[in-house]
This record gives C-alpha cells, sequence and structure tokens, in this order.
C-alpha cells in the first residue's frame, strides 16, 4: 500500500494509519532526511524477525537503529551520558547522523547487540518524527536490502518492489541517495566509522 504523506505538514489521519499499522506489527518503508529506511516498532518481535529476514541477516547481527522524535529518549535507551557527549548530539540532531552508544536493559533483547550498543537517530523529518511521537516510542531503523540504487528514492518504485514485502510504503517525496553519517561515541572520543550525509571533522 502507498500512502502519500505531506513532507512539510503531516497529515494526522495519514500518521495514525502508520501507527496503527505498527502497533498490530506491521512493516513500513519511510522517508528520513538522508534514505528512505525499512521500520516497524522496536518492542514488535515479529515484525524485527520480518526485517530481519527480508535483509537476510539475523537480528543480533543486523546493526538496526532507533529513530527518536528527540533527545528525550537518550536516557531511556542508553547509559548515562557524559555533558560533553550530550552537546555533541545536541549540536548535531535533529540531523543526518546516527551515533552509536552503550544500550540500556531498556532495549528490547532481540535488538541487542553482543556489544550492548545501540545506534540512535532523531533525523529532521517531519514525518518519520510525527510517527514516532505518535506511537510514543522509537521506531526501528535500517537500509532497504541490496546496493543503493536510484530506484531507492522513488517510493513509487519502492512499492512496486517491496509491496509483497511491507504493509505500507509512505510516500513523502522523493528520497536521498547518501546514508547517515555514524558516529561509534562507545570509546573516548567520538570516531567516524561510516561517512554519510553528516559533516564530522577528519581526525587531525
Amino acid at each position: 500500500m502507498l500512502l502519500h504523506v505531506h513532507p512539510d505538514d503531516p497529515q494526522p489521519r495519514q500518521i495514525k494509519t502508520i501507527v496503527d499499522c505498527l502497533r498490530d506489527g506491521g512493516i513500513i518503508i519511510y522517508p528520513t532526511d538522508t534514505i528512505y529506511g525499512l521500520g516497524c516498532d522496536i518492542f514488535h518481535h515479529k515484525a524485527v524477525e520480518r526485517i530481519a529476514r527480508i535483509k537476510q541477516v539475523s537480528p543480533e547481527k543486523a546493526n538496526f537503529s532507533f529513530i527518536c522524535y528527540d533527545l528525550s529518549d537518550l536516557s531511556t535507551y542508553t547509559k548515562s551520558i557524559d555533558t560533553p557527549l550530550y552537546r555533541v548530539l545536541k549540536t548535531c540532531l535533529p540531523g543526518p547522523y546516527t551515533f552509536i552508544l552503550p544500550s540500556s536493559k531498556e532495549v528490547p533483547r532481540i535488538l541487542k547487540s553482543k556489544k550492548n550498543t545501540v545506534g540512535i537517530r532523531v533525523p529532521e523529518n517531519n514525518i518519520a518524527r510525527q510517527i514516532v511521537q505518535e506511537l510514543g516510542h522509537p521506531i526501528l531503523s535500517t537500509t532497504l536490502p541490496g546496493e543503493m540504487v536510484e530506484e531507492y528514492t522513488d517510493p513509487e518504485i519502492i512499492e512496486g518492489n517491496f509491496n509483497k514485502l511491507v504493509d505500507i510504503v509512505v510516500d513523502g517525496g522523493i528520497g536521498g541517495m547518501i546514508p547517515s553519517s555514524v558516529i561509534d561515541c562507545t570509546g573516548g572520543n567520538p570516531v567516524l566509522i561510516r561517512k554519510g550525509l553528516g559533516e564530522w571533522p577528519e581526525p587531525e
């Protein structure tokens, strides 16, 4: 099902349709501030397993991230963050970054990596953030399976390719082709581990 949602001012009725789908264990493809993502409710184990099958990986090895509405979710899903790191996050988010942080006990076991970390995203995208706000907790985020190709920017083509695998493709306009920059914050200093759309200073 292809659902058109206004990118700047998402219609509440459309957002409710998407959130009802997520609460029922559905899988969606939705826009972010970078590329279109594949997502579900983080607390629906069967939906997480479905996404892992689509990606052809086991959930523990999948490097799934959480899409959050704002930084208030950090205290729930990550261990305590020191002030300098919090300032970095506050400067960069919302924006095209994924920050790898130590996970708390609130992260569902199926989504815990062996390193006990979680990727946190706060995209600068009204549709993604409205979905999360209406749902009341983060949604899972991962890239679409396969190589990043031009077709993955057009929701109508995405729907044609994935309609048998997902429940809703959210059409929020043409998406980007560059993923988020991934920053590992589990050591002493934040380290860039994937260069994406977000600018990050090179080490001197």
